[in-house]
């Protein structure tokens, strides 16, 4: 059930690049930070940032601002003792995944929400240490920055802009990417934390994540002196969108860092994941047409590509390969998900545990038991004999796998047999199916097993390679199976069956074949993860 490709590496069973989806998992993500009336920056583009990523957002406004795109007139601080009682009234009642800290104001705000960080302790902290906006307007009084540096090592992740990482050091604002990076690092260094340096402000165009700042492109990189990241520094490079419509940016990307962050627990896979997404935020934020200044970006830019193309497969007969790749783009989310999993990444380098290896195996043997049901159940159903072969053949394959997997490696790793809670909720989603009376439906919830396990077991098989395939390696084994090119070959030819099955199919079959299909993917995510919440 089970086959990587990184989140960068075009997919070899579909020629078209992925673009980012709705996560798994919905974080619950709380934003401290100020009001824009205009909707661009500030609290109201962390909520959109947020959802646009896939979590819960909700908001504690720690200040006022009269703004549009043009600049900041006016700021209004509530009372400190107000912010409190925001505070309070959130973490009295609601779990929290993940908090992202914005605009402060004052000192006395500040000491209120460091207050609360300290009595609180949530699981992850983004401090944006808003100080100077976009457009250069001073939106933290001087006297607070003393107060603010006390804020510095409750944070999990520090994202300046070149200018504040300046204030903070005190020192002049960095010239060049290579200056970026060694006040970055003094600053991971003061604060004893991870700090996210931005390429945004570089000289070279306008703020956006992702190059080196002197070649056109905008690089971010990761920072941690105390090696939590498994190294110092990790650069992410990227192109740099040439627009003016960038307001927001800052306050979007902490948002989302935070969200992913919550969901996949590695700072490095949640920047890799939400590069693309503010990239394309910035590319089609001339959309909007938002006021005559800085406009803001366009947070939702990938739900409508989706909805567009959902709307034109409901009410036309897509063409030849259509409803694949919109299958495909609604996987990439949970794709990018897996890829952040402790247990993938532990897979591909060599430290995943024992047991947790061993629960894996176990539930994949139990998982492809109930699967050759369900491939057997779309062979009985199929409406070509070619169709009624493959899956024949698939659901006879399943059943020899699960042998070998007993017989060669679930013998020499006792593990308890027994049907886990993820394994049993797949299996029923996918026996549901069968008696859908639909056989598009059916392949198109079987078809992740195929796909996304494909794709997963090919980047776990390049990677391996990439390092020079040690023997040393624990599972050298088991990553040497993901060079199956007989399995790959009949990936393919799911993926042709289902697509002809959505072309034969009516605008509401074809929504239902979508819908299953998305829920295959997402059990796929927390079957990989299972191992780390069960083992």
């Amino acid at each position: 059930m089970s086959l990587l490709s990184s989140p960068s590496r075009p997919t070899d069973f579909l020629p078209y690049p992925p673009r980012t989806s709705a996560p798994l998992r919905i974080p619950r993500v709380l934003a401290i930070a100020g009001s824009d009336p205009s909707g661009g920056a500030g609290i109201q583009a962390d909520l959109k940032s947020i959802a646009a990523n896939g979590g819960y957002g909700m908001a504690v406004i720690t200040a006022l601002t009269a703004q549009n795109t043009q600049g900041v007139r006016a700021v209004h601080v509530p009372p400190a003792a107000f912010l409190t009682a925001q505070l309070d009234a959130i973490s009295e009642d609601i779990s929290i995944d993940a908090v992202k800290i914005g605009m402060l104001g004052d000192a006395a705000v500040i000491d209120a929400v460091r207050s609360w960080l300290e009595k609180v302790r949530p699981g992850v902290v983004v401090l944006d240490p808003v100080m100077v906006a976009t457009s250069g307007d001073r939106l933290l009084q001087e006297s607070a920055e003393a107060a603010l540096h006390a804020l510095l090592p409750l944070a999990d992740l520090i994202t300046p802009n070149l200018a504040e990482l300046a204030i903070l050091l005190k020192e002049p604002v960095a010239g060049d990417w290579a200056e970026a990076l060694d006040q970055g690092k003094r600053l991971a260094a003061l604060a004893g934390t991870t700090v996210l340096v931005k390429g945004g402000h570089l000289k070279g165009g306008h703020p956006t994540s992702g190059g080196n700042g002197s070649d056109g492109g905008c690089p971010d990189a990761l920072v941690n002196t105390g090696g939590l990241l498994g190294q110092q520094t990790v650069v992410v490079p990227g192109e740099r969108v040439p627009t003016r419509n960038s307001h927001g940016t800052g306050c979007s990307l902490s948002s989302a860092m935070a969200t992913v962050q919550a969901r996949v627990g590695n700072w490095e896979a949640a920047l890799r994941e939400v590069k693309p997404w503010l990239q394309g935020a910035l590319r089609e934020a001339g959309g909007l047409d938002v006021g005559s200044g800085n406009g803001p970006v366009h947070h939702f830019h990938h739900v409508q590509h989706l909805t567009q193309r959902q709307d034109r497969l409901r009410h036309q007969t897509p063409a030849e390969g259509e409803f694949a790749v919109a299958l495909r783009d609604g996987a990439a989310g949970d794709l990018d998900a897996i890829y952040g999993l402790e247990f993938i990444r532990g897979l591909a380098d060599g430290t995943l545990p024992e047991h947790e290896f061993a629960y894996y195996l176990a539930q994949d043997a139990i998982y492809l038991n109930g699967y050759s049901r369900v491939l057997a159940r779309a062979a009985a159903i199929a409406p070509s004999e070619a169709e009624q072969l493959f899956w024949a053949r698939s659901a006879q394959q399943c059943l020899e796998v699960e042998s070998e997997l007993h017989r060669t490696w679930l013998s020499t790793r006792p593990t308890k047999a027994t049907l886990g809670p993820v394994t049993k909720s797949y299996v029923d989603h996918l026996l549901a199916a069968t008696v859908s009376g639909s056989y598009g439906v059916l392949v198109a919830a079987a078809l992740p097993c195929f796909w996304l396990y494909a794709e997963v077991g090919a980047a776990l098989h390049a990677e391996f390679l990439a390092v020079g395939a040690p023997e040393a390696h624990p599972y050298a084994a088991w990553l040497r199976t993901y060079a199956d090119e007989d399995f790959a070959a009949a990936t393919r030819q799911a993926i042709a069956y289902t697509d002809t099955a959505a072309r034969l199919a009516s605008g509401s079959e074809r929504d239902a074949m979508a819908l299953a299909f998305r829920q295959s993917s997402r059990y796929e995510v927390e079957f990989f993860d299972a191992p780390r919440l069960h083992a």
